[in-house]
């Protein structure tokens, strides 16, 4: 192996480090996040509210593409991840309110 091909080697196995790092970090977010609109499903269950509220959800993804461009990330990207996290919150409502 040539003195290139470790260094390349080298800084391949720090970036999956990094990725490992990253990923781990993606997972126990949304899993709080997923706590916090769990009790929002729950609250609105309770109290007869509709599981969705579209302006509620137009801010989000207008405060989203916004960070998205800040942090150099492909708004479009942000809008259709926030919109999959949504739709299975909402989801998650409807079953509450069953």
């Amino acid at each position: 192996m040539t003195d290139t091909t470790a260094l390349a080697a080298q800084l391949l196995k720090e970036h999956r480090k990094s990725i490992d790092r990253l990923d781990a970090i993606l997972v126990f977010t949304l899993a709080e996040r997923f706590k916090h609109t769990q009790a929002v499903g729950k609250l609105k269950a309770e109290h007869d509210l509709p599981p969705s509220d579209p302006t509620r959800e137009a801010q989000q993804i207008e405060r989203l593409e916004e960070l998205a461009r800040t942090a150099d990330l492909d708004p479009e990207f942000a809008k259709k991840f926030l919109n999959f996290i949504i739709a299975e919150v909402i989801r998650h409502h409807q079953q509450h309110q069953s």
